[in-house]
């Protein structure tokens, strides 16, 4: 009887460890992405993992904060910053696997007030000035590239030193979505793919702010040298790039590029 037992446990650890060590996590990503994808991207990664049955893990933050993550050895396989610098920045110090960024998107800046406001949005940046203003939440401008687009938009319209006294800074456009939605401010300048996502588009309104008021906001993601997974972080950035998760980026509000546009619009539509 013991040399039976001993027999099985033997057999089993053959088993273990012969099973491949590479398979452990062979499955599975970790991505750093930008606040504004916080709903666009839980259905992309939704999409993603049906096809190929990989687990993707989703961290939001704001792309300056990832980017200091990163520089200090955050385990993530790809990053999506709100703005290309950052990336480029990586890439300058040998962090990003080289050829693979991607300026998937361009982002857009909007103004956002729940239902219940009475501010008058059809006068842009300038309703910010309504006495009955309190507070006006913006993304932090010290490292969240929405936060940079609401500063220079207000400054492009010379009202920023009228309303800096009633600036609210959100340590991401997430946060800075979440202080206008509970009643902690007035009004926001979010980015327009938190306006158009299902957990915002009832409960509030919004206006777009002009885009030559503002730099651009070049989104762009890539492959981090770091990552224990680049031929799935690779699968990823190309499934990004496939028409139909163009067209659901575009239903969030975001802006594709032109060459990835064009080939979704020359494919039929869906039925």
């Amino acid at each position: 009887m013991a040399s039976y037992r001993l027999r099985v446990i033997l057999l089993v650890a053959v088993f273990v460890f012969a099973w491949p060590v590479g398979n452990a996590g062979a499955a599975d990503i970790k991505i750093a992405a930008a606040s504004d994808l916080t709903f666009a991207f839980k259905d992309v990664a939704a999409r993603f993992e049906q096809q190929t049955g990989a687990s993707v893990k989703l961290s939001y933050g704001s792309s300056g904060n990832f980017f200091a993550q990163i520089q200090n050895g955050a385990p993530f396989d790809l990053f999506f910053s709100a703005d290309v610098g950052y990336p480029q920045k990586l890439e300058a110090v040998g962090l990003i696997e080289p050829g693979t960024i991607y300026d998937y998107a361009s982002g857009k800046l909007v103004i956002w007030v729940p239902n219940a406001s009475k501010l008058d949005l059809s006068r842009g940046l300038a309703a910010l000035l309504d006495p009955s203003i309190r507070k006006i939440a913006i993304a932090n401008p010290l490292h969240a590239p929405y936060g940079v687009a609401a500063a220079a938009a207000l400054r492009h319209d010379a009202i920023y030193d009228k309303v800096k006294r009633k600036l609210v800074l959100g340590e991401n456009i997430s946060q800075t979505a979440q202080f206008v939605q509970s009643g902690n401010a007035d009004v926001g300048l979010l980015a327009l793919s938190l306006a158009v996502a299902p957990a915002m588009k009832d409960s509030g309104r919004y206006v777009e702010i002009p885009a030559a008021d503002y730099p651009p906001l070049i989104q762009a993601g890539a492959i981090l040298k770091s990552s224990h997974n680049k031929e799935l972080a690779a699968q990823f950035l190309k499934f990004l790039k496939e028409p139909a998760t163009v067209a659901l980026m575009e239903q969030y509000g975001f802006s594709i590029p032109s060459d990835v546009a064009a080939a979704h619009h020359e494919m039929p539509a869906p039925h």
